[in-house]
């Protein structure tokens, strides 16, 4: 928000042994500037109060109680409210306070903060929001904190603060006097709470510099700490038994006494969504869960394939408004598949729930919501319960939820033992959350090369947003010129702008009530909903005779998005000659404050061999090069960002290529990443570019999942023009099912799937 770094902040000095500073966050945001087309499109509600905005007013009102602390030791701490999941947020947020307080990043203690319920909706992790959430408030309370010191050690040394400096942690002043920062901390301290304000620099010195993470060597040399890795006293190894559907539950265990004699088994308990046992080993535990016979009741969904349900899509689509006088029309409709977002560390908790309390260890982006279920599930009142926040491996929206967590204090519950609970990669991939598959309808209408208008119906399974967002959302829902809109409509809704001036723009979300387990993926509805209209512009492009990269820019709302494209352009040589089979493409997407475009090449010539002999049934094109602009307005750490986005471009290849879900009578047949083609070594492009661009704002937008929508509006793109022929159905090798499904638990009769051709 411009005008932001020359103005003082409020914040509160704690009451506290030693320093603590608090900083409320703000809710002042900046309105768009005016298009500047011959037919600008109307202002959508993203453009005038996106999610990333909601996030923050719920979060205001509680802010004050997050906090930055200094110690007698020179050591900064601060407990930070957020989940890391390998998106680097504790070195961005060690860098900000690092700056303010002039203190190495190695005297900077980023902990994960157990879940505090009091924070109400100010311990969220998603949206890409937590930088743009905590930048301003966790600098101002390090600017606090600073003067603080400075007053201390000046009343001290009966000298001027403003003869005083810090630097390198420690405090020097006039006549040579210099001592360590945290000798202060103690003096600095308030014995009442009383509001002070100061202005964070004008112009800092290591923010926007590339740095290191300050958990890489742990996570090198295996010393990070993730939930399986800890020692609990008394948690055993502990898995659960699935049936073969989804939210299929227990009806009878036919061989409970003989199971439970096994070698090295200790307990087995029936909880609500299967048999879970525990053991003295994992492979105890999987040798009895692989014993056990079991009649299953039917699940939620038993009967649905991909072809049932895309044809429940097609059938809520609304019908598209008649063409505008006189304009011609573009009409698509792009579908696309199920798909999983799987992270490398499976589902897993510890629990350990008493008579009288509970405790619980998990990586949890949403703790506050997993609190409340957890003291349920265990019959608690929530002050008996603790729930701390883990450091994850890996989420892309999976860790929003807390299923692991709930079955964990299930079944320590049932046992009355401490249980180290985790989920094996099967049943990630057929019994965890599943991105919705999705079908969007398009109609673009033009006259004399411009756009007159642009529909777009986005139809999906429904998305599950239980996890915190949906009650963050609802809590906010005045201040949004909406009404009789779920929440999943609202979200819809504030993240989906139109980066283009397309005249009269409408973009609507409809759902079907199936009850998959779902849940948002990066980039949420973005990649589906921009890869389909990424499609639109370039399908427009060729009507029109007009290089895409040209009409995109003439398009473009927001100078920033012009800037972006002239830099990949620059970098990726649009317009290149290119051999026959291969093509460049590119793609745009605003989202979270931010803007990102992708230009891609690929190769889809038959005679190019793209992968290993051993990985039989798997061919097609690849992605040679990626280059990406990113604008996020502060980089706060461009090093981490670049990461961002190199994880964004594989997601986004994979997407359009290779990776999705084919359901069957209720149940993926994908069971492990042998079946779930994820971007693998071969498909990946050798050369990738990432250009971040300058500051262009006073503060920082999101960029964790940015990147995805627009390389998948590239490959997309990439690939009709290499092949003559635009995809309209994702990913492109979805209709033949290229591996041997596992069996069913237990193992039951395979049916074909709807529409696929078996090669097994």
């Amino acid at each position: 928000m411009a005008g932001h770094s020359r103005r003082r902040f409020l914040g509160y000095l704690l009451a506290a042994p030693t320093l603590a500073v608090a900083v409320p966050i703000g809710e002042e945001f900046a309105l768009p500037g005016e298009a500047s087309a011959a037919l600008p499109s109307n202002p959508e509600i993203a453009d005038l109060l996106d999610l990333s905005d909601l996030l923050n007013l719920a979060a205001a009102p509680t802010s004050g109680l997050v906090a930055v602390g200094v110690q007698a030791d020179g050591t900064v701490s601060f407990a930070l409210p957020r989940a890391e999941v390998g998106q680097g947020i504790t070195t961005a947020v060690a860098m900000l306070i690092a700056e303010e307080l002039d203190v190495g990043m190695d005297k900077v203690r980023v902990t994960l903060a157990d879940a505090r319920p009091e924070l109400l909706f100010n311990q969220l992790t998603g949206g890409s929001n937590s930088m743009h959430s905590i930048y301003r408030p966790v600098r101002t309370a390090a600017a606090i904190a600073r003067l603080a010191l400075l007053d201390a050690a000046a009343g001290q040394w009966g000298t001027d603060a403003s003869r005083l400096a810090i630097s390198d942690g420690v405090v020097s002043g006039p006549g040579g006097r210099s001592a360590p920062l945290g000798s202060f901390a103690k003096a600095a301290a308030g014995n009442r709470t009383k509001q002070l304000s100061a202005e964070p620099k004008k112009r800092p010195s290591l923010i926007g510099t590339p740095q290191n993470r300050i958990d890489a060597h742990d996570a090198v040399t295996g010393r990070k700490q993730f939930t399986m890795d800890l020692r609990v006293p008394g948690a055993l190894p502990t898995m659960v038994c699935r049936g073969p559907h989804i939210n299929a539950t227990v009806g009878s265990v036919r061989n409970l006494a003989e199971v439970r004699a096994m070698p090295g088994v200790t307990d087995i308990a029936v909880i609500s969504t299967g048999v879970a046992v525990r053991a003295n080993t994992t492979t105890h535990c999987i040798d009895a869960v692989r014993a056990l016979r079991v009649d299953w009741r039917g699940g939620t969904v038993d009967g649905e394939t991909d072809a049932s349900v895309r044809a429940k899509l097609r059938a809520i689509a609304p019908p598209m408004p008649p063409p505008m006088p006189g304009a011609e029309t573009i009409d698509l409709e792009v579908d696309f598949a199920f798909a999983s977002n799987s992270a490398l560390e499976t589902n897993c908790a510890i629990a350990d729930v008493r008579p009288d309390r509970a405790e619980i260890w998990a990586a949890l982006k949403a703790p506050i919501p997993a609190h409340n279920e957890i003291a349920a599930k265990a019959g608690l009142l929530p002050t008996a319960v603790k729930v701390h926040v883990v450091q994850g491996g890996g989420s892309f929206g999976r860790k929003l939820f807390h299923d692991a967590a709930l079955e964990a204090t299930e079944a320590s519950k049932a046992m009355g033992k401490p249980v180290k609970l985790m989920w094996h990669r099967t049943d990630d991939f057929r019994h965890g959350r599943v991105h919705p598959m999705s079908t969007s309808k398009i109609r673009l209408n033009h006259s004399g090369g411009n756009v007159l208008g642009y529909e777009q119906r986005h139809m999906t399974t429904q998305l599950d947003l239980g996890h915190g967002f949906g009650d963050a959302i609802t809590s906010m829902l005045d201040k949004l010129p909406v009404a009789d809109l779920t929440f999943n409509q609202v979200f819809f809704l504030t993240t989906q702008a139109m980066p283009y001036n397309f005249g009269i723009t409408n973009q609507t979300l409809h759902e079907v009530p199936l009850k998959f387990h779902t849940s948002s993926m990066r980039n949420v509805y973005s990649p589906n909903v921009t890869g389909a209209r990424e499609i639109a512009v370039e399908t427009l492009a060729k009507k029109l005779g007009k290089d895409s990269l040209a009409l995109r820019r003439s398009f473009a709302k927001e100078e920033r998005v012009r800037a972006i494209l002239d830099k990949v352009a620059e970098l990726g040589e649009w317009g290149k000659e290119m051999p026959s089979g291969t093509a460049q493409g590119i793609g745009i997407h605003v989202e979270y404050k931010s803007c990102c475009a992708v230009l891609v090449e690929i190769d889809c010539r038959p005679e190019t061999v793209h992968r290993p002999v051993e990985e039989e049934g798997v061919t097609g094109p690849r992605v040679t090069r990626a280059t990406v602009a990113v604008d996020v307005g502060i980089p706060v750490n461009p090093r981490g960002l670049e990461a961002q986005m190199l994880g964004c471009v594989n997601d986004g290849i994979g997407l359009v290529l290779t990776e999705s879900l084919h359901m069957d009578q209720g149940l993926p047949l994908e069971g492990s990443w042998d079946n779930f083609f994820y971007t693998r070594q071969w498909n990946t492009p050798l050369d990738v570019r990432v250009f971040v661009m300058p500051k262009t704002t006073e503060e920082p937008g999101g960029a964790g999942e940015l990147g995805v929508a627009a390389t998948v509006g590239a490959v997309a793109c990439a690939y009709g023009r290499a092949t003559g022929t635009m995809p309209t159905s994702f990913p492109i090798n979805h209709g033949t099912l290229s591996f041997e499904p596992l069996p069913r638990v237990p193992p039951i009769p395979q049916s074909p799937t709807d529409g696929l051709e078996h090669t097994f």
